[in-house]
């Protein structure tokens, strides 16, 4: 076996292959793949085969599309046979909540450029004769759905990939991973590889090989079950009469998935009473093994298959398959670099192999050798995790994950197991005042304000909640708010190049001491990075740069900055985490209040608006900048943990007689929206460079820092790009826009929505979005696509409130 390799795989299922492939394609020959047993040992062999383009998460989508596209591909390098049968497929509703979720989900999917067809269920039992229309209510139609032959296909990417000069090496154990200089040393059973990246591809095996570099990867293995019926004469009349197989069929109420399998039919759950496998340590001598199937415990769902599609209650059944499969908490992959490893990359966690698989090995393999996955992979990045992501978080979120997935999850639905999780100190307080807690990053915060113990009715429509943000909505634009802000991620840069530093990183021009400024933080492409406030503090021995940004992008950001760090010692990287904590006040009297509780003067003269500067709140030493995400008059409040109760209590205490009310994110949504504020995850996300998304006025391009993008950030200035970031105002009822709903101008899709909601101070439903630049400015007719109906929209080129800033300036 060799010695050296530019990158080493460690997996040899259909993840680890399609990876090595694509470094192979990319032109990286020195590539080697490293499995202890035989290719497709542990859960590639038993899948059940299946993949399909529809997701949730448009940009996933656009992955599983490339996947299933790459097959004939690989199939014709290979000489490999995949056993790919493009069958096409039904997704069927039996409730009018499931209805309304697959008419959104079909408008998201059209937009990419998948088919999929809104259907009568007698349309769809055309197509599926095996259904019984009675107990539907609709369903889609989708064309890009099929089965193939797993092992087929694994071993088509590792023939490929051979083909191109990449290595595979079978039986070959790894036992240790160590660092070396820069890159790594891979100990195996037939010898030690040096090499300058490692890609841990382990699935079932993925937390013991993290754990060889002293990491827990938060993924889980679940025991899966389907079965395989003999061969029934319903399937052989729809063979006979339609000269095609039965297509797939997903029935998500019933928890089931269904295709044809040979002269049968393979029926699959994703139970409620799930069972993790091997909880805490996968034991290395599994392979090729079966688990033992347990009937009864998939019964409940057996039967609501029997129930609505009643051939199979005549047929017999020939095995059942149990197997395990591995998921993270939220049943996405966990791909890309992993931060304070260099070098060290993830590819896991991947239950849908055969939808995903393609596409995250071309993604990962993009970022190993460009810098860049090439897309935005932000729903699979293992960045979206931290260390508070335990093995026994893990647990509970995975198994929720696991009995949910094909459950609805409303927008205004909060998921419970594994919670409270993290907590401020004001947690109590918080619920004290009738906070609605919601899981941001694992941490809880309030979401809306119920007084009267009103909860949430989960709906795709206006809940119960409404009334209650409008409440404080009115108290924040009328009198003054308090909201906890400890959830955003936090930074300290300090050191005598950290000013240099900083100017490389970040695109906009850096805060004197006193001052703070909106930082859009650039990729090489000149895509958006991280959106972040940047505020420069004077202290002894020089200055210290506060970054504040999006709480689910702490790891991301730290992985980013950690690339540029200066290797002398000149700059400090200190990830704040919980370490600070924030509050924030807002409105027309959060001046008044901020002079009562720090007994100094907060006018326009002392402190200008984006000014900060450290002062007492209360009897607690704080960092006080005068900005608001509200758009209004506004004052963000950072501490240290143990004074956060005393200053929220004096805060209480005085804001009593202005009126004060808490409020929470969805209060902060509405208000974001009138004042046409776009926000990471969102608006902002590595898809648009700053001409594209409005934050151009933010960058610095005339100054002399050839700042991370700059080139490129030029180059869009001067040819404009391709989008344009607006906001419309929707002609909605009783249900509000969230994202991805088609923006269409006349009978033309010409862009998506990337957040809305209600502006409950200008009484108006709102929508940021993003369409081609060519028609941004067009009068209309605008509409949006909305549950199924084409809503009329307006352009909304000036802020609801507070237009030219005097509120928030004055």
């Amino acid at each position: 076996m060799q010695d050296t390799a530019r990158v080493v795989v460690i997996g040899g299922g259909v993840v680890g292959c399609s990876v090595l492939y694509h470094l192979a394609k990319g032109g990286w020959r020195d590539v080697l793949l490293l499995e202890r047993s035989e290719l497709t040992s542990g859960s590639t062999w038993h899948a059940a085969g299946g993949c399909h383009t529809i997701n949730g998460d448009p940009n996933v989508a656009k992955l599983q599309k490339y996947t299933i596209e790459l097959y004939k591909e690989i199939e014709e390098l290979s000489g490999q046979a995949t056993g790919f049968h493009m069958t096409g497929g039904v997704l069927l509703a039996s409730t009018p909540e499931r209805f309304d979720w697959l008419k959104t989900t079909a408008a998201a999917a059209r937009m990419n450029g998948i088919e999929a067809e809104i259907v009568s269920p007698e349309e769809a039992a055309e197509a599926f004769p095996l259904m019984d229309p009675s107990k539907f209510i609709g369903a889609v139609r989708t064309q890009v759905d099929g089965h193939l032959d797993p092992s087929g296909v694994t071993y088509a990417y590792a023939k490929s990939a051979r083909k191109l000069g990449a290595t595979v090496e079978t039986h070959t154990k790894v036992e240790a991973i160590l660092r070396k200089g820069d890159g790594w040393l891979v100990k195996t059973n037939k010898g030690d590889v040096t090499c300058e990246h490692v890609v841990n591809a382990g699935g079932l095996w993925a937390r013991e090989v993290g754990r060889m570099v002293g990491i827990e990867l938060p993924v889980l293995a679940m025991e899966h079950m389907y079965l395989l019926t003999e061969d029934m004469p319903e399937v052989a009349e729809i063979n006979r009469t339609t000269g095609k197989e039965v297509i797939h069929a997903v029935d998500f109420d019933g928890e089931l998935y269904l295709r044809q399998e040979r002269g049968g039919m393979l029926m699959g759950t994703y139970e409620k009473a799930c069972v993790p496998w091997s909880p805490r340590e996968t034991p290395w001598e599994f392979g090729h093994e079966l688990l033992q199937p347990d009937i009864d415990r998939i019964a409940p769902s057996l039967e609501v298959g029997f129930e609505h599609f009643p051939a199979f209650q005549t047929a017999g059944i020939k095995q059942i398959i149990n197997g395990p499969f591995t998921f993270a908490p939220d049943g996405n992959p966990l791909v890309g670099p992993v931060r304070g490893l260099p070098g060290f990359w993830s590819a896991c966690g991947v239950m849908a192999g055969f939808s995903q698989g393609g596409g995250v090995g071309l993604a990962l393999a993009n970022w190993i050798i460009e810098g860049d996955p090439g897309f935005d992979v932000w729903a699979m990045d293992v960045a979206r995790y931290g260390d508070w992501a335990t093995l026994a978080y893990t647990s509970p979120k995975v198994q929720e994950n696991y009995s949910r997935r094909f459950s609805i999850r409303f927008p205004n639905e909060e998921l419970t197991a594994a919670r409270p999780h993290k907590t401020t100190p004001i947690y109590d307080r918080m619920l004290g005042l009738g906070a609605q807690m919601g899981d941001n990053w694992g941490l809880e915060v309030p979401l809306w304000f119920s007084p009267d113990e009103t909860r949430d009715v989960f709906s795709w429509r206006r809940s119960t909640d409404f009334p209650h943000v409008a409440d404080e909505v009115r108290a924040c634009r009328e009198g003054v708010g308090v909201m906890e802000t400890s959830g955003f991620s936090k930074f300290w840069i300090r050191g005598p190049g950290a000013r240099d530093f900083l100017d490389r990183v970040l695109a906009c021009k850096i805060p004197v001491a006193g001052r703070m400024a909106l930082a859009p933080m650039l990729k090489e492409d000149g895509k958006l990075q991280g959106d972040l406030t940047v505020s420069c503090l004077p202290e002894a021995g020089g200055e210290a740069f506060l970054l504040v940004g999006s709480g689910m992008a702490e790891v991301f950001y730290a992985r980013w900055f950690e690339r540029f760090l200066p290797t002398d010692g000149s700059v400090t990287l200190e990830v704040v985490g919980l370490g600070m904590v924030g509050l924030s006040v807002a409105g027309p009297k959060s001046r008044a209040l901020m002079e009562a509780v720090t007994g100094q003067d907060m006018s326009n003269d002392a402190l200008r608006f984006m000014g900060v500067r450290r002062m007492d709140v209360g009897l607690a030493p704080a960092i006080v900048g005068r900005v608001s995400f509200t758009g209004d008059l506004g004052y963000e409040i950072w501490m240290k943990p143990e004074y956060q109760r005393s200053v929220f209590d004096r805060i209480l205490a005085a804001g009593e007689p202005l009126g004060l009310r808490p409020f929470g994110s969805r209060a902060l949504n509405a208000m974001r929206l009138e004042k046409n504020y776009g926000g990471w995850g969102s608006e902002f996300r590595p898809l648009y460079g700053p001409v594209e998304a409005g934050l151009d006025r933010f960058v610095a391009y005339s100054k002399e820092a050839d700042f991370v993008g700059k080139a490129a950030a030029l180059a869009e200035r001067e040819h404009g790009g391709a989008k344009r970031l607006r906001a419309f105002v929707v002609e909605a009822v009783d249900a509000d826009v969230m994202h991805d709903e088609p923006i269409w101008l006349g009978d033309r899709r010409v862009g998506y929505v990337t957040s809305g909601g209600f502006a409950h101070n200008a009484g108006l439903s709102m929508a940021l979005g993003y369409v081609d630049r060519a028609v941004a400015d067009a009068d209309g007719p605008w509409t949006i696509e909305l549950l199924g109906e084409h809503l009329p929209a307006r352009l909304q080129h000036a802020p609801l409130f507070d237009a030219n800033g005097s509120r928030q300036r004055g």
